[in-house]
Formats: structure tokens, sequence, C-alpha cells
């Protein structure tokens, strides 16, 4: 279904395109934030017999958000924001009255003993609201307060039910933020090797920008991970894919890793054009199949299970790069031109990582540049 409304979002016109893919990527999470709140009403009033539990439905859709990452964090830091804010505005409210000092004093205090507490976002935002409430809308001692709390303990844990039965897929969002880092990695490379080939500044500036606009990729790379491993955990139909999950998890440091190193080579590459210096053709022709590698990487992180291409074949592409990544091409070459190939080196044994290769089985692939390196080579040059 995903994928159907995907290639119908993709045929709008363009001006609806980004909305509708948006819509598309929350469709879920917005599901099972109307379930339960649905279902957070019905158990408070029909089960619990609170008449009205308007706060029960709320923190259901504040434990569940659109977002994926830390779901089962939000709920017991909203259940623990809401103890300390009743506890703290109950306390003083029977000691000094309610009204606007009043109001300013508890939710301070309210805060500062959250932070205290935890320092999360959520219990702290959670406990200034309850002591506001109990400053303005519940008597001293009056029994709202601790519905209060049972309304969030009960909205919390629907929320986790929901997250259990109405999953999202554990992998399919980080999978898909990873091909995206990829596919920035492997058009940034092939404009660094155009740009070498051309020796034109503009294209080098334009590849070191979107180079240095990642970093948001890796962070929402990273916060749809930590989602993805709560749902593998908590979703019966999902435990099968803990392992899977695992596997992706792996990529993201040597992803984050290969674009810092991108980073570099690009900044580099930009000094080298700057500066005139020469440039073996050979290093180029490296840049170009360095990217075309990735784009293969790409492509298996995408893949679905059993699909082409797997971990090995990736590896393969990768190695036959690497073998062509020897000193003696930048021999002649100044400062810049060696940086080049160092954080070429590094790229593929980053890259190798994302294939599932261990660091030191990546480092032996590549040529050696000393008599005696650390890690001992596959090859040996003749």
């Amino acid at each position: 279904m995903r994928r159907v409304a995907t290639r119908v979002a993709t045929r709008l016109p363009r001006p609806l395109r980004v909305p509708a893919r948006r819509f598309v990527l929350s469709a879920v999470p917005i599901l099972q934030c109307a379930i339960a709140a649905g279902l957070a009403w019905w158990f408070a009033t029909e089960i619990v017999g609170n008449p009205q539990p308007f706060f029960a439905p709320i923190a259901a859709v504040v434990s569940l958000g659109l977002t994926l990452a830390t779901r089962i964090r939000r709920v017991f830091e909203l259940l623990a924001g809401v103890v300390v804010g009743i506890g703290v505005g109950d306390v003083l409210v029977t000691w000094i009255g309610s009204g606007p000092w009043q109001i300013a004093l508890v939710v301070g205090l309210a805060m500062a003993v959250a932070v205290l507490v935890d320092g999360g976002p959520i219990i702290t935002m959670q406990a200034a609201i309850s002591g506001v409430l109990v400053v303005t809308l519940i008597p001293p001692g009056d029994e709202a307060g601790y519905t209060r709390m049972l309304d969030a303990l009960i909205g919390g844990a629907v929320g986790v039910v929901v997250v259990a039965l109405v999953p999202t897929h554990p992998v399919r969002r980080a999978r898909r933020d990873a091909g995206a880092l990829l596919a920035v990695a492997g058009n940034v490379l092939h404009q660094v090797a155009d740009g070498l080939e051309r020796m034109d500044q503009a294209v080098l500036e334009k590849a070191l920008r979107e180079a240095r606009a990642t970093q948001p990729g890796i962070d929402q790379l990273r916060s749809d991970l930590k989602g993805g491993r709560d749902i593998s955990r908590l979703a019966p139909i999902y435990w099968g894919a803990r392992e899977r999950h695992k596997r992706l998890a792996d990529t993201a440091d040597p992803i984050d890793a290969a674009l810092r190193n991108i980073r570099v080579l690009t900044r580099r590459a930009l000094t080298l054009v700057k500066d005139g210096e020469a440039l073996n053709p050979d290093m180029v022709r490296l840049v170009g199949e360095l990217a075309e590698a990735t784009d293969v990487v790409r492509r298996m992180v995408l893949a679905d299970p059993g699909q082409p291409p797997d971990e090995a074949e990736a590896a393969r592409r990768l190695r036959t790069v690497a073998r062509r990544a020897k000193h003696e091409i930048v021999a002649d070459g100044g400062l810049s031109a060696g940086v080049v190939l160092a954080q070429t080196r590094s790229v593929l044994v980053d890259l190798f990582q994302v294939s599932g290769m261990s660091r030191i089985s990546a480092l032996a692939t590549l040529p050696p540049t000393v008599p005696h390196p650390a890690v001992e080579p596959e090859e040996r040059p003749d």
C-alpha cells in the first residue's frame, strides 16, 4: 500500500509532491495516534469509570507523536512529569493559595524538580502544565490530581499497546534514510571527479555545499534507528526483523564516517584546483570509480532480503576500486593530491563496513603504502 501511495504521489503536480510524500510517510503514525486516543478515552471511561478523562487521549497522543524514536521513553517522561507537577503544585497551593505569583512559583519549582529528576523535554513541560492545572483548576487535596495521574498512565500504556499491535516497519524508514545519504555521497563523489577532471572550482564548491548539508540526514537516520529498535522489541509481528535492524544499525557509524571523509576529500580537492596542483588522471578515475561503487552500496542497502545487489557484490565492487588506490598514482603530486588519495582510501574502508566487512578486513583490502603496514594486506605488490 505504501509503495502504491508513493508512486501516486510522484505523479502529482510538483507543488503537491512534497506534501503528499510527507503525508504518506506519516500515515501510519497518524493512524496510531488516532486509534490510541480513542482507545484511551474508551478504557478510562468504560473500564476505569472516569466520566471526563480528558488527559488520557492527550497522554496517548503525546506519548506517540509523529516521530518513531524514544516512544517508550516519552511514556515514562509523560507520567513522571504529571506526578512531579501535581505533587509540587498540590503541596505549595495548600500553603500559599493560588494567584499569578503562585503560578509562577509552582511552574518554576515543578520544572526545576523535573530537570533534577531527568531533564527530558517532555517531563519538564508536563511538570509545568500539571503545576498550572493544580494552581488554577484543582483545589488543594482534590482527587482530580490523582485522576490525572491515572489518565497519564492509561494514555501512555494504550500508546505502547497500539505501537505493538499497529506498528510501522522497524527497518523501512531507516533504510530509506541510509539510501538517501549514500545517494548524496555518490553524487558528491561524481561531482568531485568531474571538478578535478575539468579543474572547475564552481563544481567542487557545489559538491562541498552538498556534502556539508548531510548532518540532518545523519541525525534522522539515528532517530529512525532508535524508533525501529523499539518497534522490533514491542511488535510481535516484527520480532523476526531484529537481526535485520541490527545489521542496518551497524551501518550508521560507517555511513557517518564516510560522509565526513567525503567532506574532507572534497575540501582538499577544491584546494588542489585553487592551487593549480598537478594531478594524475588515474586519481580522477579512482574517485569516479569510487562514486560508482558507492551507488552499488546504496542499492545494496535499499534492496529487499534476497534481492541483488547483496553485501558480497558490493564488497567485490569496492575491492576492485581499492586495488587501484595505490600510493604511486600521487607520487609526483603535491600535498593535496596525497590527502585526496588518503581520504579516498578512508571512504573505501567506511563503505566496506557498510557492506558488512570488519574494519580490519577492510584495511587489508588496501594496497600498502609503507613496507610494514599495521594490517597485513590481502595482496602484496609484485
